[in-house]
């Protein structure tokens, strides 16, 4: 294996050139991306940069390696599994390893036309970032993460926001107690939280204008941003036996086939009894980095074992966790969940599933190590 192909511009792209150099690799590797700019984090999008505390500069990754060739407004169109190339908008790459890491984008609601603001990449950004300035009120559907993150800065921003969704926001992902938590801290900045169980459609004409409930009553804002999740880059893989609509299915080892591995948002793999893509920071990492060994070692590389961290910043809380969310108590907590700092586990058996951390300073390598052993979720534990 000599010529390496890492189709992508993501965290996961960048992570995976990185860790072929670090395996040992020294052929060549061409890295595709399908953006204007330098490869660069998410991360900051939804808080320092849309607050104006960052700017595009800060959130550029590090240039790649040596020997690394980087090119940008480079899309991929296809694969010829056959004769080992990828096909872009430019010509054909010839590979003899290739890694999919071209990440997701933003799960879009329409209508008439028209859709909300949504937060994935760096235009997404700069468009939001300039429609703000003219905006008193902001209306945010979902209450993910992601939309918590949204609704946290424009408040920080002095604007006034509105948070719906279906369920309670957080609740799938941090379990009742640390998402009512969480709420608590977004209503006490002044957030308002909208649980709708009616259907609900976007309304406006030229723009995004609100929302208008299956029973009538209609939300408006000056500015509409929808975070309802993301969905796989697949649409280049259509026509090869590597695509499926819920991403690229990928072996414990991140491979999809011979001499291909995929790695972040776009890869599905096993996850208990169920098969799920992971679409975070830290799994693309993880991830990525597993990917690149099973390309250079096969067999030989260590499987994909996720560490399920988790983090986010919102409301003047930092938050942490590792494990899978539960509705359950916890077994200790340390310090106080409403003054913070608090840090809470969870256990079964003598063994920690679960650790969240509140404004405490424990690193992510140490919350890491303090989980033993991962329970499954009751969707895993009930038979397929």
């Amino acid at each position: 294996m000599r010529r390496v192909v890492v189709v992508g511009g993501s965290i996961a792209a960048t992570t995976a050139v990185e860790s072929l150099r670090l395996e040992g690799f020294d052929g060549t590797i061409t890295m595709l991306s399908d953006e204007d700019v330098t490869p660069y984090t998410r991360v900051p999008l939804s808080k320092g940069l849309l607050a104006g505390r960052e700017t595009e500069a800060d959130v550029l990754l590090p240039p790649m390696s040596d020997g690394v060739d980087l090119r940008l407004r480079a899309r991929a169109v296809g694969i010829d599994e056959a004769r080992q190339v990828v096909r872009t908008v430019a010509g054909d790459v010839p590979y003899d390893g290739l890694v999919i890491a071209t990440g997701s984008s933003a799960r879009r609601l329409t209508a008439a036309g028209t859709h909300p603001q949504v937060l994935r990449d760096l235009p997404d950004a700069r468009t939001l970032e300039s429609l703000l300035p003219q905006a008193s009120s902001v209306l945010v559907i979902g209450g993910g993460f992601l939309g918590m993150e949204i609704a946290s800065t424009c408040r920080e921003l002095g604007k006034d926001v509105t948070v719906i969704d279906r369920e309670p926001p957080l609740e799938r992902l941090l379990g009742p107690l640390v998402a009512a938590r969480m709420r608590r801290a977004a209503e006490a900045a002044g957030v308002r939280l909208r649980v709708v169980d009616e259907s609900f459609a976007v309304v406006g004409t030229d723009r995004a204008e609100g929302v208008r409930l299956s029973s009538g009553e209609t939300l408006t804002a000056d500015l509409v941003v929808s975070a309802i999740g993301d969905q796989p880059n697949v649409e280049w893989l259509a026509h090869t036996r590597l695509a499926s609509p819920a991403g690229v299915h990928v072996d414990s080892r991140c491979r999809a086939a011979r001499n291909i591995v995929a790695a972040g948002d776009v890869a599905v793999q096993r996850d208990g009894r169920l098969r799920r893509r992971n679409p975070s920071w830290t799994n693309a990492v993880e991830q990525a980095r597993a990917a690149a060994s099973a390309l250079l070692r096969g067999d030989g590389a260590t499987p994909y074992r996720p560490s399920r961290y988790y983090w986010t910043e919102q409301f003047g809380i930092d938050l942490k966790m590792v494990g899978v969310a539960t509705a359950d108590d916890p077994t200790s907590v340390e310090g106080s969940l409403e003054s913070t700092p608090a840090l809470m586990e969870w256990s079964a058996d003598g063994d920690v599933h679960r650790v969240v951390a509140l404004n405490h300073p424990a690193r992510p390598a140490q919350l890491k190590r303090r989980v033993t052993r991962r329970i499954p979720t009751a969707q895993e534990r009930t038979p397929a």
